[in-house]
């Protein structure tokens, strides 16, 4: 019954060491894996998600962009006893840039206007990361989520 839970599967983690960069052509890391008892992961789905909301209380919208997404289909075997396995990743993605935004990359004074539009609207963007494993014989899948700054 454990197994099928996941209380003693497989663990994730996700490490992005260099940092995040909306600018760049892809997300590079780390993806963790350990386990109690030794598994077998089948595939791992690695998704960057961009979550903007804008407006203030009660007209607040928010909406979720996915950017990018990677399936590591390559079986990993995750010993027993917490033994660590590390598989480096390099996700791809392409960023969602809104309208002001792309005004403000016009020139000086219109990065400017946006930046005072942004702030009245109050938008905000937060980016995650986001990793489920596929284990055969599990009911609850192994899942991990990295903020992104």
């Amino acid at each position: 019954m454990k197994q099928w839970l996941g209380i003693e599967g497989v663990k994730l983690e996700l490490t992005v060491p260099g940092g995040f960069d909306l600018s760049a052509p892809s997300v590079d890391g780390t993806l963790r894996l350990y386990s109690k008892n030794e598994q077998t992961v089948s595939a791992v789905r690695l998704v960057l998600i961009e979550r903007y909301s804008r407006g203030r209380e009660p007209e607040l919208l928010v909406d979720e962009y996915l950017l990018g997404e990677l399936v590591l289909r390559q079986p990993i075997v995750v010993p027993a006893e917490g033994q660590m396995v590390e598989v480096p990743f390099s996700l791809p993605f392409h960023a969602v840039r809104s309208e002001v935004e792309e005004f403000g990359r016009r020139n000086l004074v219109f990065k400017g206007l946006a930046w005072v539009a942004k702030k009245t609207r109050n938008a905000v963007s937060e980016y995650r990361l986001e990793a489920e494993a596929q284990v055969p014989g599990v009911g609850l899948n192994p899942y991990a989520q990295l903020p992104l700054e």
